[in-house]
This record gives C-alpha cells, sequence and structure tokens, in this order.
C-alpha cells in the first residue's frame, strides 16, 4: 500500500502546478489515501478472461456512413452566426503582439 504524507503531497504539487492550503493539507491526504486504496482494490479484479476492449452494448456502436459533403452554402451559413468575419473568414481578437 502507498503510503501519502505530506512529502509526496508536496511532489504532487509541484507536478500538478497546485499549491494546497495549510488547512486542508491533512484532509486532502486523506482523501488522496482513500482513492489509491479504492485502486489498489481495482488490481485484485480476475479480469483474465475479459478482453481489453469489451462493450455493454450488443451489437456494438452504431455508426453512421462517413460520406464528404461538399456544399458551398455551409460556408455562409457559418459565418452568419460568427460574431465577426470577412472575406469567408473568421475575425478573432489578436492574442499575440
Amino acid at each position: 500500500m502507498t503510503q501519502i504524507d505530506s512529502t509526496l503531497l508536496a511532489k504532487l504539487e509541484k507536478l500538478t502546478s497546485l499549491e494546497i492550503e495549510e488547512e486542508k493539507r491533512a484532509s486532502t491526504i486523506q482523501e488522496i489515501g482513500k482513492i489509491v486504496d479504492f485502486v489498489e482494490n481495482l488490481s485484485e479484479l480476475d479480469l483474465h478472461d475479459k478482453d481489453a476492449s469489451f462493450t455493454t452494448i450488443e451489437g456494438g456502436t452504431p455508426f453512421r456512413e462517413d460520406v464528404p459533403s461538399n456544399d458551398s452554402e455551409i460556408i455562409k451559413t457559418i459565418l452568419e452566426h460568427a460574431p465577426k468575419s470577412s472575406d469567408g473568414f473568421f475575425i478573432v481578437p489578436k492574442i499575440i503582439e
């Protein structure tokens, strides 16, 4: 069983770029410990006879046929709903100077 302590929590904070408030550190350690225990319980399941890609849907997933469409009105319809557009393109705020 993996022991969650302040040192491991500090490493997790650094990896996730998060900062946990001092008063919440103890409860966070307990919560992470419960999650790790749950995941370790999953490793006890006997899944040797299960396919890694099994599904609960009988008959598979219904897919639509992938048919390309070349409708020139689509661009016009989409741009009509855009906040700003010009010459067939969206106009967006500048984000790089």
